[in-house]
């Protein structure tokens, strides 16, 4: 069995669920799971309802209109008859929504946002399914949370492996094309749970594992995985091979690439990863499996903006040991501040981070009773990934250097960029 993910951006629009499709028509639709996430930026626009509802908003209903219209136009576009038995469904699953929302009496926000947000992908789900039986595919809908089983750690949910691998290995129809949601699972008391950052690319990660199959493609608007981001970097190339130690390395510093999670059920069976363009589905693209690091032996290079550089020293000259360093994590993780790259000496200990939620200001108050602090704002961390010289050049070129590191494979450099 073959398992396929399509994102949001693949089926944003009734063009995009035409060209998933024309994709499966070219590459081959049988014994293939589907795994799709919510349409365009439906998840977004289901946190707008969630946020209306805790504010007891009276702009609740409306914002649950607008994703009833934007879906009901793509309905709208795709099929010729309104007496489609998808119409029925899909108004099922937004009468299921405003349901919960006039029915809840749970004040926890994880445990509504899962059950809210999951509607995006039940609903996607749904109008692919039937529109692939309309054009001649027929499909079977699996509803993931029948599948994937979870604890109760609503929006960052951990996989019970036991009960989820019997139930994808015992159930999961085979020869067919086969097609559910990215994202979601279930608890003990079948609530609905998210998986986390990447959810949906974990979704395919497991499938694949519990089913042995044969491989996972990742299907994008771009032709694989490049070295570069294009918008920083003009001559950015697509990357063939890439190993799974080397694809997490690379997450682990903040390439976009395939979240560890969602490798490491995939490594341990050794089954092979796809990154696919749905735009042209017959370019090899980029496979991430065992074998070499990379091909070709390009630099890779990772970008993090608006990052904030601090630099803290001993009041009173004394050096910077364990305790101290230990203090000082204890606090950047208080205050859900991310750090990205350490520096530190006798007397002086370095840090870029990214403060993602405006906190610094409430630690720089504390850190500066006991440390002598100095920071830079609005600061780049590039990483290089198998540097060169070269590589390092384009990087610092019109830029102030404020901070270099370098090991074995990886040189990292804070600039700020020159008036």
């Amino acid at each position: 069995m073959r398992v396929f993910k399509f994102g949001g951006a693949s089926v944003k629009d009734a063009d995009g669920i035409k060209n998933v499709y024309d994709v499966l028509q070219t590459v081959g639709y049988e014994d293939v799971i589907l795994v799709v996430s919510a349409m365009g930026k439906t998840t977004n626009a289901l946190e707008v309802v969630i946020k209306n509802y805790f504010d007891k908003s009276p702009e609740l209903n409306s914002s649950v209109q607008e994703i009833k219209k934007y879906h009901n136009q793509i309905l709208l576009d795709l099929f010729e008859d309104e007496s489609n038995p998808v119409f029925a469904a899909v108004d099922t699953q937004f009468a299921e929504l405003e349901y919960f929302l006039a029915h809840n009496k749970s004040p926890n926000y994880n445990f509504v946002y899962d059950q809210v947000v999951s509607f995006g992908e039940l609903i996607s789900t749904n109008i692919l399914s039937h529109y692939m039986n309309f054009r001649g595919i027929q499909t079977q809908w699996l509803d993931v949370r029948n599948f994937i089983k979870t604890n109760a750690n609503y929006r960052d949910a951990e996989v019970d492996w036991e009960t989820t691998q019997e139930n994808i290995s015992k159930n999961v129809p085979r020869k067919m094309l086969n097609i559910t949601q990215g994202f979601l699972g279930a608890d003990e008391n079948n609530f609905t749970t998210t998986l986390g950052r990447e959810g949906s690319d974990y979704t395919a990660g497991i499938f694949a594992y519990c089913l042995n199959a044969e491989s996972v493609t990742i299907w994008k608007d771009v032709p694989g995985v490049m070295n570069a981001d294009p918008r920083y970097f003009e001559n950015a190339s697509l990357l063939n091979q890439i190993s799974y130690r080397e694809a997490i390395e690379l997450a682990f510093y903040g390439a976009t690439v395939i979240h560890p999670k969602t490798l490491q059920p995939l490594q341990k069976k050794e089954i092979p990863l796809y990154v696919k363009s749905f735009v042209n589905p017959l370019l090899k693209g980029t496979c991430v499996s065992k074998g070499v690091d990379l091909e070709p032996q390009y630099p890779c290079f990772i970008v993090k903006r608006e990052q904030l550089l601090i630099s803290l020293s001993s009041i009173d000259f004394s050096f910077i040991m364990e305790e101290n360093i230990s203090e000082i994590f204890g606090l950047f993780h208080e205050f859900k501040i991310k750090v990205n790259l350490i520096q530190n000496s006798a007397i002086s200990f370095s840090v870029c981070v990214e403060d993602k939620f405006g906190n610094f200001p409430e630690l720089n108050a504390i850190l500066s009773k006991k440390f002598k602090v100095e920071y830079s704002q609005n600061v780049t961390l590039y990483t290089i990934r198998h540097f060169t010289e070269e590589a390092a050049q384009i990087v610092e070129t019109n830029k102030e250097v404020l901070l270099k590191q370098v090991s074995r494979e990886t040189m990292q450099i804070v600039t700020k960029e020159l008036n």
